[in-house]
């Protein structure tokens, strides 16, 4: 007894049929990283008017309102290898955003500050990213986003 094999080959998925997801969405990496991912793509629309990646909003951040911090002090804060910190503060020099200064309590290091273009980008910049985040977030109230960003940082801190 033959057996009979289909000629007919089944169209490979298409991006509109929906995959089973149930154990991914089990999954806090998982969620957390399509929560970034949305997140991340109004940032990066968002940020490109004023030239900003994620990186440098937050080094100038706390550079706003840690005036003379340390390159040390970014590293450790933000989880920066060094190296990558330099070119970094590099381009913020040449842009004119800080100006290093002698640090007042430990003459090896130097503080970082924002210079006048510095503080207005950053104050804007700041603006505008809390209101990417309540428009990225709309779908939540704010008792529950409070909640989240809770939740989230017993995750890391």
């Amino acid at each position: 007894m033959a057996i009979q094999r289909s000629s007919r080959i089944d169209p490979p998925t298409t991006r509109t049929e929906r995959l089973d997801t149930r154990v991914l969405e089990t999954l806090v990496g998982y969620n957390t990283r399509r929560a970034w991912l949305t997140i991340s793509a109004v940032f990066a629309e968002r940020m490109a008017a004023y030239g900003l990646k994620q990186v440098d909003f937050s080094v100038l951040s706390l550079l706003a309102h840690n005036p003379g911090a340390t390159s040390r002090q970014l590293c450790a804060t933000l989880d920066i290898l060094p190296p990558n910190l330099v070119s970094l503060i590099a381009a913020m020099d040449s842009r004119g955003l800080i100006e290093r200064r002698p640090h007042p309590h430990d003459g090896r290091a130097v503080g970082l500050h924002l210079t006048t273009a510095g503080k207005k980008l950053v104050r804007e910049a700041e603006a505008a990213v809390v209101q990417l985040e309540l428009d990225a977030s709309a779908k939540l109230s704010a008792r529950e986003r409070e909640s989240l960003i809770k939740l989230l940082q017993k995750l890391y801190l």
